[in-house]
C-alpha cells in the first residue's frame, strides 16, 4: 500500500474507511478511523461496511445465474416471468425485458419511495405499486439510471427461486464463496462491528440516525454489508469464471456525461476508459468504490462510512490503478475558469422527474438549477418548496455545479433533441424529460 489510510482519513475528516487490493492473485487490506463518531469503536478489517448500489453486481449475477440454468431469457418480457406484473404504461408492461433492467434503459423512473415494510413481502410488494407510478420512457429509448428496475430484478430472482430475496443471496453467492462478514440485513449486520454512516450537517460531520430504508430496495443496495476483502473475493469469482463475463460486455456504448468518468454500461457493471469496470454505492451516510482492471487482474475496493469520501477514495484509486494496472483514473470534474454561457435556447427550460420539476434558467448572465418538489416526499428532501442551485457550462452538453457538496460538483447533462433545437432531456444519472 503507498498511501497512509490513517492520515487520508484525517486529511479528508473521514470517520473511518477500509481498502482492499487484489493483484497477483493475493489480496492486501487495511482499516484506519472509528466506525461512529458516537461510540468512537475502531474500524479493523473484519468491520462491515454498507456498499449501497454494488449490491446491483451482486443481483445481475443471481440473474446471470438464472440465464445459465436456463430458467431466465433475458430478452423476453418480464411478465412471462412474473405473472401478474404491471406498470401503468400498457406498451412497456408487454415489451420491458430483464435486459432493459439490467442496463438502465427500461424507463422506469429510478426514485420511487413507497414503504412496503420490512418483512419478506416487501420486495413484492412494492413491485406491484408500480402499476400506479407514472412510467416516463419507453423501455429500449434512453439510459436513466434507477433503483426500482432493480427492485423488479430481485423480485424476478425472488419467483424464480422460490425464496426471498436476502435467502438466495446468501444460498448462491455468500456461502460458496465462503464470505464471513456479509450481512444481508441489519439483523446479521449487528452480529458484525458494523460501520454507521455519516453525514455534514452545519459544517459538522455527524453520524446518521438510520441505517436503512425499508426493505423491498435490497436488492438495488439499501442493506447490504461486507469488508472490503470479501468484496474482493467476489469480484474474484467474477474474473475466475467465464460466464460472468458476460455481465462487462458493452450494453450501452456511452452514456451522457454525469461526471463520475462512466462511459458506458453493461448488465450491471459501470463501464470506465481503458477498460475498467466498477460501480459506486451510497447508503445513508456510506459511500462505496469498486475498480476491476480484468485484463490485468486488478481490484481495488474503498469503503468509507461517510458521504463526503470520494477524494479519499479517488487518491487512491489514482495511485493504486496507475502502478498496479498501468491505467489513469478520470479526474473528479470542476468548473471552468472561465465558462461560455449557458446556449439558453437549447439547454434552458423545465424537466421533470418523479420527484421533482427541475427548471434551468438563466438570469443575468448567471445559471441556476431550480428544483419544485412534486409530492411531500420530495419538499422533506429539500426541506422547503425551492431550491436553487447556481451551474455554469461546462462544454457543449452539460452543465456543472459552482459550489461543491461533500461528494464533489455536480455535473448534469443536455441531451436528445424534442424537434425544435432545444434539449428532450436533463440528465445527472437519471433522466429529466422537458415539460417546458
Amino acid at each position: 500500500m503507498k498511501w497512509d489510510l490513517g492520515e487520508l482519513v484525517a486529511k479528508y475528516d473521514v470517520p473511518g474507511a477500509q481498502v482492499a487490493v487484489l493483484a497477483d492473485g493475493e489480496i492486501q487490506d487495511e482499516a484506519a478511523g472509528v466506525l461512529s463518531l458516537r461510540t468512537q469503536v475502531e474500524a479493523t478489517t473484519d468491520s462491515v461496511f454498507k456498499i449501497g448500489s454494488i449490491t446491483k453486481i451482486w443481483t445481475a449475477t443471481l440473474i446471470q445465474q438464472l440465464v445459465d440454468d436456463g430458467v431466465l431469457d433475458l430478452d423476453r418480457p418480464v411478465r412471462d416471468h412474473l405473472p401478474g406484473f404491471r406498470l401503468s404504461d400498457p406498451a412497456a408492461t408487454a415489451s420491458l425485458t430483464a435486459r432493459h433492467l439490467l442496463t438502465h434503459t427500461g424507463g422506469i423512473d429510478g426514485n420511487h419511495f413507497t414503504d412496503t415494510g420490512r418483512n419478506d413481502d416487501a420486495i413484492e410488494k412494492f413491485v406491484a405499486t408500480l402499476a400506479e407510478a407514472d412510467h416516463l420512457l419507453p423501455p429500449g429509448t434512453v439510459f436513466s439510471y434507477s433503483n426500482s428496475r432493480y427492485v423488479v430484478l430481485g423480485r424476478l430472482v425472488e419467483v424464480l427461486r422460490g425464496k426471498p430475496f436476502h435467502d438466495v443471496l446468501r444460498e448462491r453467492l455468500v456461502t460458496p464463496l465462503g464470505l464471513r462478514t456479509a450481512a444481508t440485513d441489519p439483523y446479521e449486520a449487528i452480529l458484525h462491528r458494523a460501520a454507521v454512516g455519516h453525514v455534514q450537517t452545519g459544517g459538522k460531520v455527524v453520524p446518521t440516525k438510520e441505517w436503512a430504508v425499508s426493505y423491498y430496495s435490497a436488492p438495488s443496495g439499501s442493506h447490504f454489508a461486507i469488508s472490503a476483502r470479501e468484496l474482493l473475493e467476489f469480484v474474484r469469482l467474477h474474473l475466475a469464471d467465464p460466464a460472468l463475463a458476460a455481465l462487462r460486455e458493452p450494453q450501452v456504448e456511452t452514456v451522457p456525461d454525469f461526471g463520475g468518468g462512466v462511459i458506458g454500461w453493461g448488465l450491471g457493471w459501470m463501464l470506465h476508459q481503458d477498460g475498467v469496470v466498477g460501480h459506486t454505492g451510497v447508503a445513508k451516510g456510506q459511500k462505496a468504490w469498486l475498480r476491476v482492471v480484468p485484463s490485468a487482474g486488478v481490484a481495488v475496493a474503498v469503503l468509507t462510512n461517510s458521504t463526503g469520501g470520494e477524494p479519499l477514495a479517488y487518491e487512491i484509486f489514482d495511485a493504486a490503478l496507475r502502478d498496479l494496472a498501468g491505467v489513469e483514473t478520470a479526474p473528479r470534474p470542476v468548473p471552468p475558469l472561465n465558462p461560455a454561457g449557458i446556449d439558453a435556447d437549447r439547454m434552458c427550460g423545465t424537466y421533470r422527474s418523479t420527484l421533482y420539476d427541475i427548471t434551468l434558467t438563466s438570469e443575468h448572465d448567471r445559471a441556476f438549477l431550480i428544483y419544485r418538489p412534486r409530492n411531500e416526499l420530495a419538499e422533506s428532501f429539500l426541506g422547503g418548496s425551492e431550491s436553487r442551485v447556481e451551474v455554469v457550462r461546462l462544454n457543449d452538453s452539460s452543465v456543472i455545479t459552482t459550489e461543491p457538496k461533500s461528494s464533489g460538483h455536480q455535473v448534469l447533462s443536455l441531451v436528445g433533441s424534442d424537434g425544435h433545437g432545444r434539449a428532450r432531456f436533463l440528465h445527472n444519472g437519471a433522466a429529466a424529460y422537458r415539460i417546458g
